[in-house]
């Protein structure tokens, strides 16, 4: 992952919108001292603070993570960059980075057995779509546990807390499809 690139598009999207470094940390919840290190390209961001981020700031998640492409776009996940959570257990690969005319990103995600990933809500308006190709995937979405079998998908309002738990014996392999309305 290039850092220093996540960090120039932080600093311009900040910029941008003419806010302070603690202006951003307010809105965001991430400290002024981690946003100028991510900004100077010397701190690696866990997807949790980016999405802190992306949300504080309403802005798509992928905006941080790949270049807007051209008319067409062929993806192969062994040529993109992986951004690891929850001690690696978590590899979320950007598919699409969000795109302005549709509203929307995907991602590729690969959750090993024991993995729990709790996400913040997103701002209001924030649509997800989950597709399980490969294992099982228990989600709590505001409370409430839904299990996820290969084949199935599952579409939810995502202004509410919500988490992605993995306790089966396999790996297991989504699609996240992420709408933003306007």
């Amino acid at each position: 992952m290039d850092n220093l690139n996540i960090g120039k598009k932080l600093k311009t999207a900040r910029q941008s919108r003419s806010m302070t470094l603690d202006e951003l940390a307010e809105v965001t919840g991430v400290s002024k001292p981690m946003l100028g290190q991510i900004e100077r390209g010397q701190s690696s961001p866990t997807v949790t603070t980016l999405w802190k981020i992306a949300t504080g700031m309403k802005i798509p998640f992928s905006s941080f993570l790949q270049e807007q492409g051209s008319e067409y776009i062929i993806v192969d996940l062994q040529e993109q960059d992986v951004l690891l959570e929850e001690n690696g257990a978590m590899k979320v690969y950007t598919l699409f980075a969000f795109d302005p005319i549709r509203s929307c990103e995907a991602f590729f995600i690969e959750f090993e057995s024991g993995c729990e990933h709790k996400s913040d809500k997103h701002n209001d308006g924030v649509e997800e779509y989950i597709f399980v190709t490969h294992g099982m995937l228990d989600m709590v979405l505001n409370g409430t546990k839904i299990t996820l079998r290969e084949k199935q998908a599952i579409r939810f309002e995502a202004n509410i807390p919500h988490s992605y738990v993995n306790f089966y014996k396999d790996t297991c392999t989504i699609y996240n499809f992420i709408f933003y309305k306007e």
